[in-house]
C-alpha cells in the first residue's frame, strides 16, 4: 500500500462572506480555536464576519476568557454581544425523540465468522477483479488557517488502468486543460494510490497481525454492516507517508472496517496514522474509502466509489476528494470521456440502525 502525501505550502488570504451562527456554535468554535492554539488575531478577524442568530451573554464571554480566549478575540466577542443584544435568548436544546432500541450485538461466533469471511474476501479481492480502465477525478483543497475554511486548488483528472492486478495512473487534465507529459507523481501536493485491493489485502495479511474487534452495527447506503475497529502496529505496517519526495516514514494506523451483514463484502475502510514522529512535517494523515457496485461489460463488481484523504502540516490542512467513475473493460478498443463534473450525490454517511 503506497500513500504519497505532501502539502501545498500556499499562503493565501482568507476571504469569507458574513455567515450566520448560533451562540452554541460560536462557543464551540472559540473553544476549538483555543484548544488548537489558533492565532488570536485570526480568530478575532473571523468572529467579525459572524452574524449571531441569538443573544450572546456576558457569562458566556467570561467563560471563554477564563478558558484562554485572547484579547482581540475578547474584543470581537464584546462587539457580538452588543450587536446581538436585541435578539432572543438561546433556547434550551430540544430533547431528541427517543429512537428505536439498538440492535443487540451478534454472538461471538457470528462476529468471528463475519471477520474471517471478510479476510477471505479481502485476500482474494484483487484476483477477482477484471482488467479495466476508469476515470479518477481528484479535487484538492487546502486551508492555511487550520479552521477548515477550504479553498479549492485544482481538479486533476486521471486515466487509471488496472491490468494484471497492478494500477497505472496517467494524468490527462489539470483544471480542464489537457496534459500529455505530466506523470502522476509529478503533480505535486497530495496524491494517493492503493485503492484497488492493496489496502484491503495488506490490512488482512497474516504478517500485518492487525488487531480486530467488533464495535457495533452500522448502516451504509441502505445496507446493515458489521463495524470492526482495528489497529496495525508501526513495525508491521506498510503504509508509507512521503513528504515532498524528500522524507518518508512508515506509520502505524488504526481505523474502522465496514462488512456487509449478509455477505463478506467490505463497504468502507478508514485509516488514521498513529505515532508519527514529531520531527516529520506531516502530523496527521487519514483516509476514508467507500466501495460500491459498478458494472464492467455488463457484469457487477465491487469497486472503489469515493475516497477522502486528509493531512495536516502545522496549521496547514489538505483535503483530497476523489471519485472513481466510468469503469470500462481494458483493451485497445476502450474509449473513455474525461469530464470533471461532479457525480450525483451519493449517500456516504451512516444511517440509524433500527432494531430488527
Amino acid at each position: 500500500m503506497k500513500r504519497v502525501v505532501g502539502l501545498l505550502v500556499i499562503c493565501t488570504s482568507l476571504c469569507l462572506a458574513q455567515m450566520s451562527m448560533s451562540v452554541d456554535q460560536l462557543i464551540a468554535f472559540v473553544k476549538s480555536s483555543i484548544e488548537l492554539h489558533h492565532e488570536d488575531k485570526q480568530v478575532a478577524a473571523y468572529l467579525r464576519r459572524i452574524k449571531l442568530s441569538n443573544k450572546l451573554s456576558e457569562d458566556a464571554i467570561i467563560e471563554l476568557k477564563s478558558m484562554g480566549a485572547g484579547a482581540k478575540t475578547a474584543e470581537a466577542l464584546d462587539e457580538l454581544k452588543k450587536a446581538s443584544a436585541g435578539l432572543p435568548e438561546p433556547g434550551a436544546p430540544k430533547p431528541k425523540p427517543a429512537g428505536p432500541p439498538p440492535m443487540a450485538p451478534p454472538p461471538q461466533e457470528e462476529q468471528k465468522k463475519a471477520l474471517e469471511e471478510a479476510r477471505e474476501y479481502a485476500m482474494a479481492y484483487s484476483k477477482n477483479l477484471p482488467n479495466f480502465i476508469c476515470t479518477q477525478v481528484t479535487r484538492r483543497y487546502i486551508d492555511p488557517s487550520g479552521l477548515e475554511f477550504w479553498q479549492q486548488q485544482d481538479v486533476i483528472t486521471t486515466k487509471l488502468s488496472y491490468f494484471e492486478q497492478k494500477e497505472d495512473y496517467k494524468v490527462v487534465m489539470v483544471n480542464n486543460r489537457v496534459t500529455d507529459n505530466l506523470k502522476y507523481d509529478q503533480v505535486g501536493g497530495a496524491t494517493s494510490s492503493g485503492e484497488f485491493g492493496s489496502m484491503l489485502k495488506e490490512l488482512f495479511a497474516p504478517e500485518t497481525q492487525a488487531d480486530f474487534k467488533w464495535d457495533r452495527w452500522g448502516k451504509l447506503r441502505g445496507r446493515i454492516v458489521h463495524v470492526f475497529t482495528y489497529k496495525v502496529e508501526q513495525q508491521r505496517s506498510r503504509w508509507s507517508i512521503n513528504y515532498d519526495h524528500k522524507m518518508e516514514i512508515i506509520a502505524g494506523y488504526t481505523g474502522l472496517i465496514y462488512v456487509d451483514r449478509d455477505s463478506p463484502v467490505v463497504e468502507r475502510i478508514t485509516l488514521n496514522a498513529q505515532d508519527i514522529p514529531v520531527s516529520f512535517p506531516i502530523q496527521q494523515a487519514s483516509t476514508v474509502l467507500d466501495y460500491d457496485t459498478a458494472e464492467i461489460s455488463g457484469q457487477p463488481f465491487i469497486l472503489p466509489l469515493r475516497a477522502e484523504v486528509r493531512m495536516r502540516e502545522g496549521k496547514m490542512l489538505s483535503k483530497n476528494e476523489v471519485e472513481f467513475r466510468l469503469y470500462r473493460k481494458f483493451g485497445a478498443e476502450a474509449t473513455i470521456t474525461f469530464t470533471p463534473d461532479a457525480l450525483p450525490a451519493t449517500q456516504t454517511a451512516e444511517e440509524p440502525v433500527k432494531k430488527q
